[in-house]
């Protein structure tokens, strides 16, 4: 079982004045897959702050985390993780390549090149893009596609690699609600057939009670954790065909923790 352990976490930055900005109070968190987590806090509370330290991306000129550690399966994360993915609002796709070449990119980098064959990646990418629904926009580039079809590029970019993590930051807050209701069927429907750890940011309380198996909400000034929910295993919910039902007791006592 994956399992990421964030032990006593402080993120600071320096200040005007010699002064010091924490972001991040400690904070103490396990995160265990294959599950998706909700990830939640006002904006600039440093819930996406938390989220890169997840995935070792950190902050030029600046110690990262300022104290404390992030585990992964007993590895300490230092550095940009291989096990770990990261999907953004905005894309990230390159404009200059093909909806495959896109998808494919992760196979012609670092470790990936080396310990996955062309013709095995080949097949990679064409399945994924079966799953998320673009065979047929396969040799389209990004501007020629809608900002949906565009997340589901990201989207099959992260997964290709069948990554162990994988953290995403508010991917479908730029969607018309129709259309992100979709993209939250999809993101359920391509965690069942690759099973991994999801850490995921959103600014939706409804979206979090849709998908999470567990919600965190953030708050403070400096952020700690507010609430803490673990959803009751119900043997009834079948989540390979449906979303989790509304629970507006639990959407209420997120968003008193928001404010």
């Amino acid at each position: 079982m994956t399992k990421l352990i964030i032990d006593k976490v402080v993120q600071e930055y320096p200040a005007d004045g010699g002064k010091v900005n924490r972001v991040l109070d400690p904070i103490s968190l396990t995160f265990e897959g294959p599950s998706i987590n909700m990830l939640m806090g006002r904006s600039g509370c440093g819930k996406s702050t938390l989220l890169r330290l997840l995935g070792g991306v950190r902050p030029q000129k600046v110690k990262a985390p300022t104290s404390g550690s992030i585990k992964f399966d007993d590895k300490e994360v230092h550095d940009q993780e291989d096990d770990a993915v990261m999907v953004f609002q905005r894309y990230a796709n390159r404009p200059d390549l093909t909806v495959r070449q896109n998808v494919m990119f992760p196979f012609t980098l670092g470790v990936w090149k080396k310990q996955v064959k062309k013709d095995e990646a080949q097949v990679k990418v064409e399945q994924v893009m079966k799953e998320v629904g673009l065979t047929e926009k396969a040799s389209l580039y990004p501007s020629q596609l809608s900002g949906g079809q565009n997340q589901r590029v990201a989207l099959a970019r992260a997964l290709v690699t069948q990554p162990k993590i994988l953290l995403l930051d508010e991917p479908f807050s730029a969607l018309d609600h129709s259309l992100r209701t979709d993209m939250q069927q999809l993101l359920v429907t391509l965690w069942n057939s690759h099973p991994c750890l999801i850490v995921m940011v959103t600014h939706d309380p409804a979206e979090a009670v849709a998908l999470g198996d567990r919600i965190v909400v953030l708050g403070g000034v400096p952020a700690n954790v507010k609430m803490d929910y673990v959803r009751p295993k119900d043997p009834n919910i079948d989540l390979s065909k449906l979303l989790y039902p509304a629970n507006p007791d639990v959407e209420r006592e997120i968003i008193s923790h928001l404010h």
